[in-house]
């Protein structure tokens, strides 16, 4: 999984580039400016105009310090940004601060990730992202071509489409991890295996991450609904209520599929109990036989003279004719009693 460790971690800072992009509109006119210094972004700001600045990248410390600088954030906003965090939103007096986890895909049985954190104002929106590329590229084509009430709208509302955009992305991981879950059960019908079980634990783990993710971020799209902040219009909170609708169902798939996961487990432990217990039987029925078969033949192999066996023609023969009758005796009563 890219960026594995879910702990709070300070993320690198000082190696790599950073890419600024601003996307300036309203309804009557369209700009975007792609890879400009944090000065010639700053100066492009047009106050009576949708702002969204999008920065790729937090490894450059400079940058980021322009932008704080520029928009007054917070040194403990910067820190939140710029380290792992729960999905949390805090108001503060001249922005509003949004943090949570942006999923893509799950190639194989890896989630990857990253964490994206907003920063919306009254005429701007700050997107920052862990490394290059996003979910929002057929977004930004209709701002560009101004379909839908985007351009319409200001800042709240593009920060609701972002958002919006990232929690649909979640239905498709689930619906990924619930093929997994079905390819799981179609192999435990063939034969669990070894491999079998350690997929349903990285499985269990991958849920587990998702609940981190998803839990939290019900709160914080809670905050917004109940309208504990200034800058999301009233007429606007009727979509992040959306957005809470669908987080609370992600929760709701997320709990079915954790009791699904449990269940294979239940089932593996289960399928790998009977095998070993169908094992157990039938060495305890080779076994079983074997103990009167062994005493005749510790009998006849101790070689006293005064066993008229010994001398009989017929004695060998006749020996192994008894111990075949009683194997095969032993075997129809075992199956007779369905013993196996």
């Amino acid at each position: 999984m890219t960026n594995s460790n879910h702990s709070p971690t300070e993320l690198p800072l000082g190696e790599g580039p950073v890419i600024l992009e601003l996307i300036r509109y309203d309804r009557e006119t369209y700009d975007r400016f792609n890879n400009l210094g944090a000065n010639e972004i700053i100066e492009n700001l047009d106050s009576k105009k949708v702002n969204w600045v999008n920065v790729d990248g937090l490894q450059d410390k400079k940058i980021l310090d322009k932008l704080q600088a520029h928009f007054c954030l917070h040194t403990l906003l910067v820190d939140d940004i710029t380290n792992d965090q729960r999905p949390k939103a805090e108001e503060y007096d001249d922005y509003l601060f949004f943090t949570l986890k942006m999923l893509y895909r799950i190639e194989g049985r890896t989630i990857d990730y990253e964490q994206i954190s907003f920063v919306l104002s009254t005429n701007y929106l700050i997107s920052f992202q862990e490394k290059e590329g996003d979910l929002f590229d057929h977004f930004r084509e209709r701002i560009r071509l101004d379909q839908g009430r985007v351009r319409k709208q200001q800042a709240d509302y593009l920060l609701y489409r972002l958002l919006d955009t990232i929690v649909d992305n979640y239905y498709i991981i689930l619906e990924k991890i619930g093929e997994q879950i079905e390819d799981i059960e179609e192999e435990i019908d063939k034969g669990s295996t070894h491999q079998t079980f350690k997929q349903i634990q990285k499985i269990k783990k991958e849920l587990i991450f998702l609940r981190k993710a998803v839990y939290p971020l019900r709160d914080a799209v809670s905050k917004l609904v109940k309208g504990e902040t200034s800058f999301i219009k009233d007429e606007t909170l009727r979509f992040y209520a959306d957005i809470y609708d669908h987080v609370v169902h992600l929760i709701d798939s997320l709990d079915t599929y954790k009791d699904l996961t449990s269940a294979l487990m239940d089932i593996h432990m289960n399928t790998q109990n009977n095998r070993m217990t169908e094992v157990m039987k039938v060495l305890a029925v080779i076994s079983t036989i074997f103990i009167p078969l062994t005493f005749i033949v510790g009998v006849y192999g101790m070689n006293f003279d005064n066993m008229p066996e010994l001398h009989a023609r017929w004695g060998y023969p006749l020996t192994w004719v008894v111990m075949v009758c009683i194997g095969a005796g032993m075997l129809l009563f075992f199956k007779k009693k369905k013993w196996f």
